[in-house]
């Protein structure tokens, strides 16, 4: 992975170059930020990472969102500042950044962004930055596509909630920051390896707790379709009220089409996610008589005190609650 700046060619391009190349090759997938849920909530991923002092001489890291500062952090051990752009409990797929947020980009040495048009504020973000180097972390993911809506055909960008998946994340953090920073590449190299071993780990409990679920309860119910790839690793059949967090939400054609799913599917348990509104889910829930079995976490992290306080709790919580929601009303049937 090589390192570029404006001019220069390598997988790493500048806040500039990698403006001009999403204008011409993503541009379908970019929309306005206005209006979104959790614009108007914009901070530091924790305060300790907004206090940090510039003069400890290490070099600054942003990433996009909280789940990929805490994958950066695990790579990066005490060699590298990281910090999320986006604070916790935000919605980032329409995230509204501030002049703060630009002026900390500005000061950082790399941005890491998910790509796959999750940020659809990102090109503009960007195109206020100069010459900042940035990495996609999805590069060598196979991308599986949305099957409807005005994202129909365009890749799902929820790719880390495959735990797979996200060894490649690691992956191209290792090779960023390396890039970035040769002189700590043993410490990399190593932390690296290390939480790829845990990811590996995390990979084998998720398999033991949803291999419980019985095949005829297998259909895991959210909001988003934020779990195609989670699906896919653990043989669950996915139904979603909107494909990808957007303005419209909770349209009655939405709910009533989830409703005649979970019907005709004798689905027992129902989710939605902590950064959206569960109110429509709960009325599924109410029609159809299915339980609400909670809020799951995709795009965002829990405060330290809640129970996801990094990426490895995110994928363990939200696998037992669905095994635990899916057994539990799979044994009142």
């Amino acid at each position: 992975m090589a390192l570029s700046f404006p001019g220069k060619g390598g997988v790493l391009a500048s806040g500039l170059m990698l403006s001009v190349w999403l204008t011409g090759c993503t541009t379908s997938e970019v929309t306005s930020p206005a209006n979104a849920p959790g614009g108007s909530e914009t901070a530091d991923m924790t305060a300790d990472a907004s206090t940090t002092p510039e003069t400890d001489g290490k070099k600054k890291v942003l990433t996009t969102f909280t789940v990929l500062a805490d994958m950066a952090q695990n790579v990066a051990g005490d060699k590298l500042n990281v910090e999320s752009i986006t604070r916790i409990g935000a919605e980032i797929h329409g995230y509204e950044p501030t002049p703060s947020d630009i002026t900390k980009a500005q000061d950082a040495d790399l941005i890491l962004y998910n790509g796959m048009g999750l940020e659809r504020w990102f090109e503009q973000f960007l195109g206020n930055v100069e010459d900042v180097p940035s990495a996609l972390l999805t590069e060598d993911i196979e991308p599986i596509p949305i099957a409807e809506g005005p994202y129909a055909d365009k890749p799902n960008p929820h790719a880390w909630m495959s735990p797979q998946n996200a060894l490649v994340y690691v992956e191209n953090i290792r090779k960023a920051f390396v890039e970035l920073d040769p002189d700590n590449a043993d410490t990399y190299n190593a932390n690296a390896a290390a939480y790829s071993e845990q990811l590996n780990a995390i990979d084998k409990e998720l398999q033991a707790d949803l291999e419980q679920v019985p095949e005829q309860q297998r259909y895991l119910v959210s909001c988003e379709g934020a779990f195609s790839y989670l699906a896919r690793d653990y043989d669950l059949q996915e139904i979603y009220m909107w494909p990808i967090n957007s303005e419209q939400q909770f349209t009655p054609k939405q709910v009533q089409t989830v409703i005649e799913q979970v019907k005709s599917n004798d689905v027992p348990t129902i989710f939605c996610e902590t950064t959206v509104s569960d109110e429509g889910q709960k009325q599924v829930a109410q029609t159809t008589g299915a339980r609400f079995g909670g809020n799951l976490y995709v795009d965002s992290l829990s405060t330290e005190d809640g129970p996801v306080p990094t990426f490895l709790d995110l994928l363990e919580y939200d696998a037992r609650i669905i095994a635990n929601g899916l057994l539990a009303g799979a044994n009142t049937q």
